[in-house]
């Protein structure tokens, strides 16, 4: 059996090219700035970034059935702004209970975006963008005027800042999206539901056929992209110390960006948690590096775009290098 070269086995993999993309970038920013790669600053990048990072794993599935959510960032706002300002008018004085909330709140929104989905049979872009204005709407609706600030708060704005889910060493919002990964891990390398995922954006047909029930399936995956949504409502609110209507606008396209980043087919079928966590890492690591590198504010969107585009182009030619040598491989 022949032995692949290290070069072989790196273009083989699309998390590997990944890893190596994340380490050039972060190597080249730490010549400019040499602050960057320190631990303080890793943790805050973590901290700061965790809400896109969560999002990714439930849009990751989402695509993987060969959906696609633009809603997230709405429900985000909507539970935030709800136990939010719970909190500021003394009807929520518990952090779980805040957590609870949120996250009820989150999965009640994706539930209802997954029938209508699922069972409705509309397009996803078409279901995903009327929810999300009226998610949004309903986030404007709550606040009447209002918003929540660090004092208003009170004890809920300390959960970013303290570490007791980490034994006083990780900080919690970084422990939050770690066990997220690793239930997310589990779930879609080891069990049913994850392998019925797959199945559903490979060929729903077929799937079907084989006794996969899709519409449960859609209906599940949504209910879990509105669940983390929720989850992230209830992070960002904590994180910032502020819960307001517009909150996290515009979320959702770095979410998908980090996806599409990570190799996640926009068609359904592909993708895994690996490439989510990578491709919310690179996006993480673009956005902190722009402004310590000296780039005008103004021009940052720009070149965060273009910086994008570059990493999706080596990661589609990655993709063409794998898929070229397995048919070589079947050939011969």
């Amino acid at each position: 059996m022949e032995k692949k070269s290290i070069w072989k086995r790196i273009t083989d993999s699309r998390e590997a090219s990944l890893v190596i993309v994340l380490i050039l970038l972060c190597a080249a920013v730490s010549i400019k700035n040499p602050a960057f790669l320190t631990l303080n600053n890793i943790a805050e990048i973590l901290k700061n970034n965790a809400v896109t990072m969560i999002l990714a794993l439930g849009m990751l599935c989402v695509l993987l059935i060969g959906g696609i959510d633009i809603s997230i960032a709405s429900t985000l706002a909507f539970a935030g702004m709800s136990v939010g300002l719970l909190f500021k008018f003394g009807y929520l004085e518990s952090t779980i209970l805040g957590f609870l909330l949120a996250l009820v709140i989150g999965a009640a929104c994706g539930l209802i975006i997954g029938l209508v989905i699922g069972k409705g049979k509309v397009t996803p872009i078409i279901a995903t963008m009327g929810f999300m204005y009226i998610y949004r709407g309903l986030a404007y609706v709550v606040g009447n005027s209002q918003w929540a600030g660090a004092d208003a708060l009170g004890n809920f704005k300390d959960f970013a800042l303290e570490s007791y889910l980490g034994f006083g060493v990780i900080n919690n919002v970084i422990m939050v999206t770690v066990i997220c990964y690793v239930i997310f891990f589990i779930i879609m390398k080891w069990t049913k539901f994850g392998r019925s995922i797959y199945a559903v954006g490979s060929n729903a047909e077929a799937a079907e056929i084989s006794g996969i029930h899709v519409a449960r399936v859609k209906i599940a995956v949504y209910t879990i992209m509105g669940l983390l949504s929720g989850l992230c409502g209830a992070l960002a609110t904590t994180v910032y110390a502020s819960a307001q209507p517009d909150m996290q606008t515009g979320k959702e396209m770095d979410v998908i960006a980090a996806c599409v980043i990570g190799g996640v087919s926009m068609s359904g079928g592909k993708g895994s948690v690996a490439g989510a966590l990578l491709g919310s890492l690179v996006l993480a690591v673009i956005a902190k590096a722009l402004p310590l590198v000296g780039i005008d504010s103004l021009a940052q969107n720009t070149v965060k775009g273009v910086l994008i585009v570059v990493v999706i182009i080596l990661n589609v030619i990655t993709k063409r290098v794998m898929d070229r040598r397995n048919l070589e491989g079947r050939e011969m």
